[in-house]
């Protein structure tokens, strides 16, 4: 066969490549290839219009920009020549593969020269240069079995194959890889659990870690959403499961830092908040209460008991949140016994005891007008209409209307003993 190479003015391409991934760690640098391909080109005479280089994997089809870039400058006519270190440079996957024997077949590739070998576009060297790619691609294939089957045997020896979580670390001595207790994390990550498994909530345990000092490993404080996910992970009771969602589980050799009883307690207790947009969720009297006995403020947290008919009914307690008194041991109470409470206070209230601003004074003058609507000959004292008022919000009132209300009232409320009593 003709070969079309010795009679057309040959222009290559330099192109030069190198994964970032561990498989190439050994490759030569991009720069060294680039000059010892710049070298061989002074050598022999080559004429390089073009230099191409880039850092990415050759392992899966059209997934380099540079290589496509390349053969679109094939396709035109920009260069028709290809300089490169070895064939894997090129291709290490069938797709490009394909695609510069398609160019070769068209006579738009004349030629790929490398440090040691020469293709042009006859039959045995275009069989060669695809046997070296294939080569390449099989040395891909194997080595991925080779660390599938690597990770399956860590798993199986109880090495969990990645960073593991809060209250850990991976330890390498004498050339011997375990994973072993943090003794400055470790104990916090137990008593989470401990304090977990008696009905603390995840947002009472972000408080008490952020008093504690706790934190991850780069040094930043624990974060709720983190949480909640380590109070599910079974690694902390010996288990674990991998890849995440496959369904095989593996004990781990790590020591435990809870018991599965303490673990399955805490499951029972703990219940994730679900996801709502940011300030879309607030709690009526979370700003307006104290507790009696450190002075900490009282806040809101909700809860959902699904019935036999599978609706569910939303329950809100309101609790110290431990800020002053770490031990303080002042009981939660419901929204129901607070409302029931206030409404014995607002029973209570006279003029002094209420700041009107603009906006509720607005609302109590719309009540005033349907009182007066209702019982046109009955003439009401501006106390009477705001005790009336207080009492209409607390029991039949819109969250907002609450907070307004609660906002205004000139006395401080604290909770003792699940009273609401005026400090």
């Amino acid at each position: 066969m003709e070969n079309t190479a010795d009679k057309v003015e040959l222009k290559y391409c330099l192109y030069a490549r190198k994964s970032s991934e561990s498989d190439e760690r050994q490759a030569m640098s991009i720069d060294s290839q680039i000059k010892e391909m710049k070298e061989l080109a002074v050598k022999e005479g080559i004429n390089v219009v073009k230099v191409l280089q880039e850092s990415y994997s050759a392992k899966q089809s059209g997934q380099r920009p540079v290589f496509m870039q390349l053969l679109t400058d094939l396709r035109s006519g920009e260069v028709n020549s290809l300089l490169t270190w070895a064939p894997d440079r090129l291709s290490r996957n069938a797709g490009d593969l394909g695609s510069l024997v398609d160019l070769m077949d068209d006579k738009k590739l004349l030629k790929i020269r490398t440090f040691t070998q020469s293709f042009t576009n006859t039959p045995s060297e275009k069989f060669m240069l695809m046997i070296l790619c294939s080569q390449a691609k099989l040395e891909n294939d194997n080595r991925g079995e080779s660390v599938k089957r690597g990770i399956r045997a860590k798993c199986e020896m109880g090495w969990r194959p990645c960073m593991p979580p809060i209250g850990y670390y991976n330890r390498v001595m004498a050339g011997v890889h375990d994973i072993v207790i943090d003794p400055e994390r470790g104990p916090f990550v137990t008593e989470m659990f401990k304090r977990a498994a008696k009905g603390e909530s995840g947002r009472t345990l972000k408080v008490w870690l952020d008093i504690i000092g706790a934190t991850s490993r780069k040094g930043k404080l624990v974060n709720l959403s983190s949480i909640y996910l380590m109070l599910k992970n079974p690694f902390y009771y010996g288990m674990f499961e991998y890849p995440i969602g496959s369904g095989k589980w593996y004990k781990g050799s790590h020591e435990p830092l809870v018991t599965k009883e303490l673990f399955d307690e805490a499951q029972k207790q703990i219940v994730a908040p679900k996801r709502v947009k940011w300030g879309s969720r607030e709690f009526t009297f979370r700003r307006f209460l104290t507790c009696y006995s450190c002075g900490a403020m009282m806040v809101g947290e909700e809860k959902f008991k699904k019935l036999k008919n599978g609706d569910k009914n939303r329950h809100v307690y309101y609790h110290c949140v431990r800020h002053a008194k770490d031990e303080c041991h002042e009981p939660y109470i419901t929204e129901r016994d607070l409302v029931e409470q206030l409404l014995i206070i607002s029973s209570r209230l006279t003029v002094k005891k209420i700041s009107i601003e603009p906006g509720l004074a607005k609302a109590i003058k719309k009540f005033e007008n349907m009182l007066e609507t209702m019982n046109p000959n009955k003439k009401y004292s501006k106390t009477e209409v705001i005790k009336g008022y207080a009492k209409y919000v607390l029991e039949k009132g819109s969250e907002s209307e609450k907070t307004q209300l609660i906002r205004n009232l000139n006395v401080k409320l604290a909770v003792r003993d699940r009273k609401v009593v005026e400090i």
